[in-house]
This record gives structure tokens, sequence and C-alpha cells, in this order.
């Protein structure tokens, strides 16, 4: 996560209203949920759903240990509390899927970050995605530079009623739910799909650091990091 976006996060949960509901999906080591919680500041219940197993870490890194996922948990639960945030977070240490039914009411701001393979974004952005309460916002991050959340985006949202989309800070993507009209769904579908060169860039760049071409990944764009997110 980049400043930037992590910026976008702060401002999105400070504005929201007192009583509303915030969901991540995918913790790892807690940054994300850190910002979450200092910018609800008290006024929103944050919830963190990780389950902290080891596998989906990172790129490359779909199968994992059970001790990889353990220095994981600990490592999140040691940096809020580092933080500050220790008791204004909600950590549900199950997968997102099954933790649908253990999150009630509608969501003001949804924060997926989870498994980036096609079938659990889809699901993710899908279920959790109906969550969301109108007016709400959904982001995604990773969008338009993991091929899995790319495709799911553009299964469910692309051409979709329900979210207006409404740009991106670098990967992650910013989404309200709306109930769009007829005439808005095709200009909706255009601005996304006015981001795909940049999603091309960005598997160039993946193809470059696989290739160990770290010159060819330079000259794409690619100055910092160890992958394009």
């Amino acid at each position: 996560m980049t400043n930037a976006q992590a910026e976008r996060l702060f401002r999105r949960a400070a504005s929201l209203a007192p009583g509303s509901q915030v969901v991540e999906i995918g913790s790892y080591r807690g940054r994300s949920a850190i910002v979450l919680a200092l910018a609800a500041d008290g006024h929103a219940q944050v919830t963190a759903i990780d389950p902290h197993a080891g596998n989906d870490r990172g790129p490359q890194q779909i199968a994992g240990t059970v001790s990889e996922g353990e220095s994981d948990h600990r490592a999140f639960l040691e940096n809020i509390g580092r933080a500050g945030v220790k008791d204004a977070i909600r950590h549900v240490r199950q997968p997102s899927q099954e933790a649908l039914d253990l999150v009630e009411g509608d969501i003001e701001l949804l924060y997926v970050d989870g498994a980036h393979r096609y079938g659990p974004a889809r699901k993710d952005i899908e279920r959790w995605g109906a969550r969301v309460a109108p007016g709400g916002h959904m982001l995604v991050h990773d969008a338009f530079s993991s091929v899995g959340v790319t495709l799911a985006q553009a299964r469910l949202l692309f051409a979709g009623g329900r979210f207006r989309y409404l740009g991106r800070s670098g990967s992650l993507v910013d989404y309200r739910r709306e109930n769009l009209e007829s005439g808005e769904r095709l200009p909706n579908a255009v601005r996304q799909l006015a981001e795909l060169p940049w999603f091309a860039r960005n598997l160039a760049v993946k193809l470059a650091i696989l290739a160990r071409q770290p010159r060819l990944a330079r000259l794409l764009g690619h100055s910092h990091g160890p992958w394009p997110y």
C-alpha cells in the first residue's frame, strides 16, 4: 500500500457518520487496519477479516505454512497495539466467505484486499459488495494490476449497475454504491475500460521482473518496490 492509497482510505473512513461500519477483507500485518481505525477515531466500528493461515500472502505466495500465518498474526497484533488501536479493531480470524454471517448489518466502507485469484476475488466483491449500504464505498486493492482481481472487476463491475467508478490511487480503486440509470452504465464502463492500458503496462512489468529484466521494467516505468502495485 502506497502513501496515496493510505490517504484515500483514511479520507473515506474519516468522513463516515457516527455509528457506521467499516469492514476490511485481508489485513496481513495491519497497516491498512491501522489507517482505518485511526481515521474512524471511535465513531465507526472497524472489523478486520483475515484468517492468518499463511496462504495468499502476496505475489506467488498462494500456498503457505501455518508458521508463516502465526508470524503474520503476531505481527498484526503487535502493530495494532503499537499504534494504539487494538481496542478499536475487531479481528475476525476466518476466511472472508466464512465470516459473512459474523458481521451484521450494512457496511458503509468496505476495503477488499483478500486473495487475488479470480474465484476468491469475485466472491469477495460480489458477496461482501452486496452488503455495502447505498451511498457507501467499496475500495478494491490490486485492481488493474492483479489478473484475478481485474477479471473479477470486469465480470461484476464494468457493466454493472450497482457501483459507480470514482477513480483510483495507483492500484486502489474506489466505487460508490448507487443504482445507476441505464444511460449512466455505459459511461461508467468506459471509465473503467480506459484503465486497461495501465493494466497491460503492469502485466508487462511483472513479466519483466519474472524474466529478471530490471532494465526493461524500469523502461516501463517501474521505479521502486519488488512488484508493481
